[in-house]
């Protein structure tokens, strides 16, 4: 009888996570769970859901019938995901450490230790899928949209490669979150109903501004306005504002260099000097200021390995939210390429990814710069 293939399944605590060790289960693979504790500075605090997570974890592979191993990668998380958020956010930028965490934790560090446990592959919850697609010769892991269009997670998981894609498994990249929580119910898995986790990976939901104040010296500062150079307010620290931002400037009221007509408008944060340590703010949430045709990406990263096509349409994501735009790309020297969109993006912000989509196939991207 032939072995069966070990499949080793990170596991949060969350329904997507738990279906995708019973999908796996009940295809008839070795299964082995994992949870990954990656953060404990404060894990006794309001914010921090670790323990109650791995109680729901045991409890979900007690039903399964699974072995479960728990693992702490806080040394690993702290050193080449937090280090990396927090320069980020020094720096004036706008970081997104989940997909650091991705790439460097839950793809990397997993991914090496399910390997010395002797698996074949892993697996996670994410809502994406790969697909082996053959081309010249070649056979290449392509990473793909999840069918859940409202869930899909390609975004978080561009940094990803060849290596890495090819010992990994999507089990609900082809469901819909409605089906995925029918499926838990119906397997006795108390976890069914579960809220989905929110907030930065791993660290979870707590006030932001105290928590960044604990690790970065605020720096007060003023607000000016881009037309006119204008004070209008103080922030208590670049670091808590990103462009586009609405809420929390604290300067509302406040009229502007504008006619009449826009006098009244809503501010939002419009670009940052940190050298200056300035804060600029435009007037309507259509300002010309907030609206790109272009950007530069460094930190490139592409899923196959190779850089894509120049002059061809492909679409774009500058942020996770955002619809999916016509783009092209111009790769250029020194590791950096230039996105130009058929349209006007709102908000680019430095910091955040742009990743690059051919139909529903995640090509990769980058880090934008400006």
């Amino acid at each position: 009888m032939s072995r069966k293939e070990k499949v080793v399944v990170g596991m949060s605590g969350g329904v997507d996570s738990s279906v995708a060790a019973l999908l796996l289960k009940q295809q008839g693979y070795d299964v082995v769970g994992l949870f990954m504790k990656n953060w404990e500075d404060d894990d006794d605090d309001e914010y921090c859901s670790t323990r109650q997570d791995l109680v729901d974890v045991v409890s979900v592979a007690d039903v399964l019938g699974i072995d479960l191993e728990v693992v702490n990668f806080s040394k690993e998380y702290k050193e080449r995901v937090f280090a990396d958020f927090l320069r980020e956010y020094e720096a004036g930028r706008t970081p997104n450490p989940d997909i650091l965490c991705n790439s460097e934790i839950k793809f990397r560090a997993f991914l090496d230790h399910a390997m010395a446990l002797g698996a074949d592959r892993i697996a996670t919850g994410h809502y994406a899928q790969v697909r082996e697609w053959t081309n010249d010769g070649r056979t290449e892991f392509q990473l793909m949209k999840a069918e859940d269009g409202t869930k899909d997670q390609s975004y978080f998981l561009y940094r990803l490669n060849q290596a890495q894609l090819s010992k990994t498994l999507f089990p609900i990249g082809h469901l819909y979150k409605r089906d995925v929580r029918k499926m838990a119910e119906a397997a006795g898995l108390h976890v069914y109903a579960k809220k989905d986790s929110t907030g930065i990976c791993f660290i979870g939901e707590r006030p932001f501004r105290e928590f960044l104040a604990r690790y970065l010296p605020a720096k007060p500062g003023e607000i000016r306005t881009l037309e006119g150079d204008k004070v209008i307010g103080q922030h208590q620290g670049l670091m808590y504002h990103t462009v586009g931002q609405r809420k929390g400037l604290q300067i509302g009221g406040i009229k502007g260099n504008q006619d009449d007509a826009g006098e009244h408008d809503a501010w939002y944060a419009a670009k940052k000097d940190v050298a200056k340590n300035v804060l600029y703010v435009v007037q309507g949430h259509d300002h010309p200021a907030l609206l790109k045709e272009r950007l530069i990406a460094g930190d490139l990263s592409w899923v196959s390995g190779r850089d894509p096509r120049t002059n061809w349409v492909y679409t774009a994501k500058p942020r996770y939210r955002t619809p999916d735009a016509p783009c092209e790309i111009d790769v250029l020297a020194g590791g950096r390429a230039e996105i130009v969109f058929a349209q006007p993006q709102w908000a680019v912000t430095p910091g955040q990814s742009v990743v690059i989509y051919e139909s529903r196939v995640c090509l990769g991207g980058g880090i934008i710069m400006e």
